[in-house]
């Protein structure tokens, strides 16, 4: 009994000692500052093992189709590669301001398996910047960016930029993209709705004029065919009234 009394007074007072801890503000939560080597390690294993367990139940589909991989480099180029980087180019502003970094997709191919790297694709880390993009995006989409990822360990910079170029118009944005891989769609959509509104108006502005023109007209020989009375019974010159055209 008494040994169950101490370990539950220690219980308590651990308990209390980090609730004083969360409300002390002595811990530094911005991004700017690492951190700690045990808090690492102990973020780090607990995800690793996570995610291994949720993945084990996974049914991974066939990956070798080659439009699979091109869907997933315009996938993997507007998703990943502004926080991860890609090969031959460096993450984004907003990817170097994250702690913990976002890891080298290259590096974790080579050591996760193709049903890991989808469960972390799809439901994101918490706390890391990761999102779920399972949110957004349907399964078919996300296997095509693993079909894709499994590849980078072996790809270089010039064969990412090949793979881009073959892969104008594949997957979910399989837009134009440029040799930094930043994608133009928004721009191109943006571009061609204006010229598409512009297009839809001329026709109705043009025709309006038309209109206006054939009332004028009408409205003209009406008045030169049917004169307003003379109630006066005053002389005209010519036969025509004085109503202004």
């Amino acid at each position: 009994m008494k040994t169950i009394t101490m370990l539950l007074a220690a219980i308590a007072i651990g308990v209390l000692a980090a609730i004083g801890f969360a409300y002390s503000g002595l811990y530094d939560v911005s991004a700017s500052s690492p951190h700690g080597g045990f808090v690492n390690w102990l973020l780090s294993t607990t995800s690793h093992a996570s995610v291994e367990r949720r993945a084990s139940e996974i049914d991974v589909p066939n990956l070798d189709d080659e439009e699979l991989a091109l869907a997933g480099v315009n996938d993997f180029a507007g998703m990943c590669a502004g926080c991860h980087g890609a090969p031959g180019q460096e993450p984004e502003a907003m990817g170097q301001g994250l702690n913990p970094p976002a890891p080298d997709l290259a590096e974790s191919a080579a050591h996760m398996t193709p049903a890991e790297l989808f469960w972390v694709t799809k439901n994101g880390i918490k706390m890391t910047g990761m999102p779920a993009w399972g949110a957004t995006h349907e399964d078919a989409a996300l296997w095509s960016v693993v079909a894709f990822m499994t590849g980078l360990p072996e790809l270089d910079a010039d064969g990412y930029q090949r793979l881009l170029t073959s892969a104008e118009g594949f997957g979910h944005h399989g837009v134009e993209v440029d040799e930094s891989g930043h994608d133009h769609g928004d721009a191109e959509v943006a571009s061609g709705a204006h010229a598409h509104d512009q297009d839809d108006h001329q026709p109705a502005q043009s025709g309006d004029e038309s209109t206006s023109e054939s009332d004028s007209h009408d409205h003209s020989a009406h008045s030169h065919d049917d004169p307003a009375p003379n109630t006066n019974n005053e002389p005209q010159e010519d036969g025509h009234d004085d109503h202004v055209h």
